[in-house]
């Protein structure tokens, strides 16, 4: 009996032997006709506006309604340009199609995420209805918190201008909100924002701000916006950046996002998860060797959002804290590292997504200019 059980045992062995080993994760360099400096992904304000602009094939609607129209949602797109021109990249079953930009286009349509007012090169985050960017206010001059509000207008034969609330949040006395893009979500059904507010000595701290009369469709009904929650103050490394916000999703599977961010991006490059409970913001994970950060402080997002695995947890993507190489994190129950794939030239100025589940391809700017597809 045991040797009638050992050679199916040993037939097992020889084909697990001789089955070819996992690839590993491929790089390819796109071929783009100029060097570039700028990427934008999907659902960033210059991905729709070059989706919608009519200057790149027109997506089929995802539904079969002869009256439906395409969305960004319909074929995800990309954005990359530089001095020289500009791409709208898409992704169809594993392959990356090319639209080529001209330098005038995609200056014009770059220009819509700076709003007036906005802090120069500030961009906004845009959730519904909800808008929201940096602008400076008040005497003397402080960064502040701008949030405009589209509200609902009623169905009418008369075209009517949509209605626009507009709202002010410091970040506290004498204190300012630092150049650091917000990020926008929903927790508990309402919008909130995630910001960086400068603290005393240099330290720097993120902000949950909310409104107070939200409800889960989002619209403000009474209240105003305020800071909610605050992170204890966090000291920066010897002339280094503060905590950047890297990104806002439900790392856990629970239900409820939590905020992803690293401090000291430019030294140490500390990752850490926090939640907001019981009206506070409390770290739960924390890991070294990490960066969200363009080189020299500029905002590069760099960091995105992939679900491998299409379990509706979302890992995050993010380069290693010299930026040499891309690392895929799971922040369930931890911080654990998937991957790691060495990039051909530092990672620079953009990481963007296309795809889901196995077949997403990541797009990272590089230091040198180029522009690297990466197969994880």
């Amino acid at each position: 009996m045991s040797e009638g059980r050992s050679l199916p045992t040993l037939l097992i062995a020889l084909l697990l032997c001789s089955a070819p080993a996992a690839a590993d994760p491929a790089v390819t360099l796109l071929d783009l006709p100029f060097s570039a400096r700028a990427l934008r992904g999907p659902g960033s304000e210059v991905a729709v506006a070059v989706a919608t602009s009519g200057l790149m094939p027109r997506p089929k609607p995802a539904s079969a309604d002869p009256r439906a129209k395409a969305t960004s949602a319909d074929a995800p797109v990309a954005v990359v340009w530089g001095e020289a021109g500009g791409a709208a990249l898409t992704l169809s079953e594993g392959r990356l199609a090319t639209t080529p930009l001209g330098a005038d286009a995609i200056e014009g349509l770059s220009a819509s995420e700076t709003p007036r007012g906005a802090l120069p090169g500030a961009r906004r985050a845009l959730l519904g209805p909800l808008s929201a960017h940096l602008s400076r206010t008040g005497s003397p001059e402080r960064t502040s918190l701008t949030i405009r509000e589209r509200q609902p207008v009623a169905m009418s034969a008369e075209p009517k201008p949509v209605p626009v609330t507009t709202s002010t949040v410091s970040a506290g006395e004498g204190a300012g909100f630092l150049p650091r893009g917000p990020r926008a979500a929903r927790i508990d059904g309402r919008p909130i924002l995630v910001a960086v507010a400068a603290e005393a000595g240099g330290a720097s701290s993120l902000v949950l701000v909310a409104h107070s009369g939200a409800g889960s469709s989002g619209a403000s009904s009474s209240g105003e916006w305020a800071i909610l929650a605050r992170s204890p103050p966090q000291a920066a490394e010897a002339g280094g950046e503060p905590v950047t916000p890297a990104a806002i999703a439900d790392f856990s599977g629970t239900g409820r996002p939590q905020v992803a961010a690293v401090r000291a991006p430019d030294g140490t490059g500390l990752l850490q998860v926090w939640a907001y409970e019981g009206g506070a913001l409390s770290l739960r994970h924390e890991a070294p060797g990490y960066t969200d950060l363009s080189p020299g402080g500029g905002e590069g997002d760099l960091a995105a959002l992939i679900d491998l695995d299409r379990d509706g947890v979302p890992e995050l993507a993010l380069p290693n804290a010299d930026r040499s190489a891309l690392a895929i994190l799971s922040l369930k129950d931890g911080i654990r590292e998937r991957a790691r794939i060495p990039l051909p030239a530092p990672a620079a100025f953009g990481l963007a997504v296309l795809g889901d589940g196995p077949a997403a391809r990541l797009l990272v700017g590089l230091a040198d200019g180029r522009v690297a597809m990466v197969a994880p």
